[in-house]
């Protein structure tokens, strides 16, 4: 027996928008401000668009980067390009300029398509990078600010207007076929690009659709950015079901709460800091509902009180966990039965757990580090959180030996410390050494290290996490000076956000001499301990 045309087709996630614009076609797929569109016209404009692309010279294979908010053309590019063959490659809009560039030269991106308000960022970026990719302009009414066109550019809409309503969109020849590229800072100050395949996408879609209990047609608020993971791949994930996205180009708890009221909003995303500013918007803002509304949370485990206070107002919250290299979630936070017999603040603290594997992942386990057998299930042995299953990263683009180290004894590993519990649910303990996760973004240690040691008064400093009540975790760098040297922590933070991404600088800076082990190398645990009975105002 043989697999033919007949009996095998590779999966991808781009078969749900043609799906939906045959059966559900009239109906809304997105809506931003006062614009929507149904499927059948959104279905019409991704066709013509990937037509448009590949007279722009994009074939299989080829890299285009998109630089944008969460807007339709977002959206759109999430079907677009990978239907004329290309590997989508979204890039956070909080980089800078160096880092973008990196990234357009790593991926070797052939268009970059871009928001008007990122154009000067992105135009720092180009003349940095070394490769000069053809530029897309999305020239959007709603933009708070519109930089000064001075690249040459093609019209995004122009894409649409000259392309080919009977294009045949590229169906990939094989499911292991790249299908997006996204770049994490994971335990090293340089990006990494992260390969996922459409069979991957397809099946984080599906087991969305199981895992969060998604109905046909729901209503879901883009707050996801979806530079983040594909936005968690919400985006094909609301194609299969033939919900109506409603897109968000900037989160403000006030418009939040007024598109959700606006659209009965019956699902959205977001890190635990969109939780924390929802449930800590002022009076005058905040709005509670009498009807529930699923959230799904990732990040840094939202705190029990948030969670508390995001009940009160109607919204159910999934907790779950995940990371780029897994295309979003691979564990939630599964609610029982049992847990209605407990106090909301018990159920608060059951439900801020990572939980247990999604319908699509095949195995999570949480290992010994120097033995690799799995660890007891009794909430007190720590190991390290690995995975298997098919959305796993392919790997890393242009670096095997990372990837050949992710993938070590055939299981992904995270980096991620953690402990069983008798129910089987995972938590993490700890964070992966050089990483801290401030409001769902990536920031490593190292690389503010790196760029506080450029200054000439450091002599040794270490970056670690300390906790946030607003960002969930936030960096602090403990600084030894260098002998006669004199500065401040204002200074330093100011130096920092001179040669960094701003989100990336420390909130806070500690002077004074280091903790060593014998060998000489910093110890980090002892900086993360002085954190953990005080209040970081108070060190």
């Amino acid at each position: 027996m043989q697999k033919n045309p007949a009996n095998f087709i590779p999966l991808t996630p781009i078969s749900f928008l043609h799906r939906t614009a045959d059966i559900y076609g009239e109906q809304t797929a997105i809506i931003y401000e006062d614009y929507s569109l149904s499927w059948q016209s959104c279905r019409d404009r991704c066709v013509r668009i990937s037509s448009s692309l590949n007279n722009l010279g994009i074939r299989q294979g080829d890299t285009v980067a998109v630089f944008a908010f969460n807007t339709p053309e977002m959206f759109e590019s999430h079907f677009s390009v990978p239907m004329s063959g290309g590997v989508l490659n979204t890039i956070n809009t909080r980089l800078d300029a160096a880092t973008i560039a990196y990234i357009l030269d790593d991926g070797d991106a052939k268009a970059l398509i871009v928001d008007r308000e990122l154009l000067d960022v992105a135009s720092a970026a180009l003349s940095l990078a070394n490769n000069k990719p053809k530029v897309v302009l999305i020239d959007d009414k709603y933009a708070s600010i519109k930089q000064k066109i001075e690249l040459d550019v093609i019209e995004y809409e122009s894409l649409v207007t000259n392309g080919d309503p009977l294009f045949k969109w590229q169906m990939p020849e094989d499911e292991w076929q790249p299908l997006s590229l996204n770049y994490t800072s994971g335990t090293t100050g340089q990006p990494k690009g992260v390969v996922y395949h459409h069979r991957g996408s397809y099946l984080m879609s599906m087991g969305t659709v199981v895992g969060w209990e998604l109905p046909n047609h729901p209503c879901y608020l883009y707050t996801v950015p979806m530079f983040h993971c594909n936005g968690w791949g919400h985006a094909w994930t609301m194609a299969a079901v033939a919900g109506t996205v409603v897109c968000l180009r900037a989160f403000v708890p006030e418009k939040v709460f007024a598109l959700i009221e606006a659209h009965s909003i019956t699902h959205f995303g977001g890190a635990p800091i969109v939780l924390n500013m929802l449930a800590n918007a002022p009076d005058s803002v905040k709005k509670s509902f009498n009807r529930e509304i699923k959230v799904m949370t990732a990040g840094a485990p939202p705190p029990a009180k948030v969670l508390e206070s995001m009940s009160g107002l109607g919204f159910n919250v999934l907790h779950v966990y995940g990371l780029t290299e897994t295309y979003g979630h691979i564990l939630q936070a599964a609610p029982q039965t049992s847990w209605l017999d407990e106090s909301q603040a018990q159920q608060a603290q059951l439900k801020a757990r990572q939980g247990v594997r999604f319908p699509m992942t095949e195995n999570v386990s949480v290992i010994d580090e120097k033995t690799g057998n799995r660890v007891p299930s009794d909430g007190k042995t720590i190991g390290e959180i690995v995975i298997r299953g098919n959305t796993c990263m392919m790997g890393y683009l242009n670096k095997p030996e990372e990837t050949k180290k992710a993938f070590q004894n055939d299981w992904f590993h995270s980096g991620d410390l953690a402990v069983i519990h008798q129910d089987g649910y995972i938590q993490i303990k700890d964070r992966s050494k050089d990483i801290i996760i401030s409001g769902g973004e990536n920031i490593s240690s190292v690389e503010i290290e790196n760029v506080l040691y450029q200054h000439p008064s450091v002599g040794e400093v270490a970056v670690v996490a300390m906790p946030d009540e607003l960002w969930g975790e936030s960096p602090c760098a403990f600084v030894e000076l260098k002998p006669g040297q004199k500065t401040t922590e204002e200074e330093l933070i100011g130096f920092c956000k001179e040669n960094m991404a701003k989100f990336k600088r420390p909130k806070k800076v500690i002077f004074g001499p280091m903790p060593y082990t014998a060998t000489g190398k910093i110890q980090k645990h002892i900086l993360r301990s002085t954190f953990q009975n005080n209040d970081p105002a108070d060190v």
